[in-house]
């Protein structure tokens, strides 16, 4: 087979492309260009390695990507929303019977999907790459990684010819300094996976929570998720990295009564984007998932985003290539990008606006909290999750949910406003009692 490009290079051999990443945009992307005739090659470092995040996963996602029901440890169809003053709201009503959010372990999910990608003909690499090399614009590159055994500590340094890389290796990516790919801000996420009794694992059995308010987190929420045997407990923060524990243990106390008595099997701590990198593709190489800062404000959902994207990516490069006969190179690459901003683009900026609406104070969050008593609000929240589309909604009700979400927030700033006065009050009365004082300041700030 001829692989020839623009300048009419020709190599007898199909193209030949390297995967860096074995998560789930990684082992996508490879198991789509495998099929497609493509010369792969998947490197992961840890194949046993799972990143610690909320492992829920979108209906639209299991049908997609035809996971079977084994990756799927829990249905959740309820979830309550907790606000900072501890008032719960129900949220799920609005499913029907088919409808649920996927729970899955990511160690679980990654290894089947990198398993598939080597039945459809992937080469699974256990190796840590380290850079690339390239003579010129239009030769191959050299990348260069360690290369490692069953068993072994060390790697041995061996480097591999490639036509293509695609770089899936996470919010710490190689592959995206080696393309000078430029700077985000990122989360500090951490999760402890907890094993607690049957009596109250049977509680979480199809329920997940989310609890939100300064104390958990100054700018993102904390939640309990429900496992095949444990649930998760985690939290994550953008603004206040240093403070990461402090949130942690606060989601540990506001979950306390439905959590005591369980014993943590795992903890884990891991970077995730705030939002995409201002370069995505350069020559012959693109990033997709977290490489490419796929991850949404508002929900921080990223393992969806990072599977398709890894899929449109090797996509565009089989259709391009005519199956891995010919080279293709940025132009055939970028359009990958715009299909994905043209599909994706609106959902990440609705969530961002509310994010930068709902997360910014407390009585903001008790506000969210309030408004997803409704319905519609369920309804459309949770088409928009399961279905990763912006849910068109009807005017009238969109007029009635502009009008509800402006009452919620002037009953938060009114009772913010209210705090304050009650604490201005406490010091001017007694300013003698500092220790009162304090107390005071404490339960308006509550």
């Amino acid at each position: 087979m001829l692989l020839q490009g623009s300048t009419g290079r020709g190599v007898k051999r199909p193209l030949r492309v390297a995967v860096v990443g074995g998560g789930p945009g990684g082992a996508s992307a490879a198991d789509t260009l495998a099929k497609n005739g493509i010369e792969t090659y998947l490197f992961e470092r840890k194949l046993d390695n799972c990143k610690p995040c909320g492992g829920a996963i979108p209906l639209c996602m299991v049908g997609e990507f035809d996971l079977p029901p084994e990756i799927i440890d829990r249905k959740v169809t309820k979830m309550k929303m907790i606000s900072p003053s501890n008032r719960e709201v129900d949220v799920g009503r609005t499913l029907s019977e088919t409808e649920y959010i996927g729970m899955c372990r990511r160690e679980v999910l990654d290894n089947y999907l990198r398993n598939r990608a080597k039945e459809n003909g992937a080469q699974i690499i256990n190796g840590l790459f380290m850079r690339l090399e390239q003579d010129s614009a239009d030769g191959p590159f050299t990348m260069h990684y360690n290369k490692y055994e069953a068993g072994a500590k060390a790697g041995t340094p061996t480097t591999l010819e490639v036509d293509l890389v695609i770089g899936g290796d996470g919010a710490n990516s190689r592959v995206a300094r080696e393309i000078d790919a430029g700077d985000y801000d990122y989360a500090i996420a951490f999760q402890e996976r907890i094993r607690i009794p049957d009596e109250k694992m049977n509680y979480y059995k199809d329920l997940a929570e989310m609890y939100v308010g300064d104390d958990v987190s100054p700018d993102f929420y904390g939640w309990v998720f429900p496992k095949y045997d444990h649930v998760a407990v985690g939290t994550g923060t953008v603004v206040n990295k240093t403070a990461i524990k402090q949130y942690q243990q606060a989601t540990r106390d506001r979950s306390k009564a439905k959590t005591e008595g369980g014993k943590i099997i795992r903890v884990e701590a891991h970077p995730i984007p705030e939002h995409p990198r201002p370069k995505r593709v350069q020559g012959r190489v693109a990033l997709i998932g977290d490489a490419a800062g796929y991850v949404t404000k508002c929900s921080g959902e990223g393992i969806y985003f990072a599977a398709k994207s890894g899929r449109m990516c090797a996509e565009a490069i089989a259709e391009r290539s005519q199956q891995g006969k010919y080279m293709v190179g940025e132009k055939d690459l970028r359009l990958y990008l715009a299909k994905w901003d043209k599909q994706y683009w609106a959902t990440y900026k609705v969530l961002d606006i509310l994010q930068k609406v709902f997360y910014r104070s407390n009585p903001a969050r008790e506000a969210f909290v309030e408004m997803c008593k409704s319905d519609y609000v369920q309804k459309m929240t949770f088409d928009s999750y399961l279905y990763k589309t912006v849910v068109p909604g009807n005017p009238l009700d969109d007029i009635k949910l502009a009008l509800q979400t402006v009452g919620s927030l002037l009953r938060g700033n009114a009772l913010r406003s209210s705090a304050a006065k009650s604490v201005t009050f406490g010091a001017r009365v007694a300013p003698e009692a500092p220790t009162k004082r304090a107390e005071v300041a404490a339960a308006g700030s509550a």
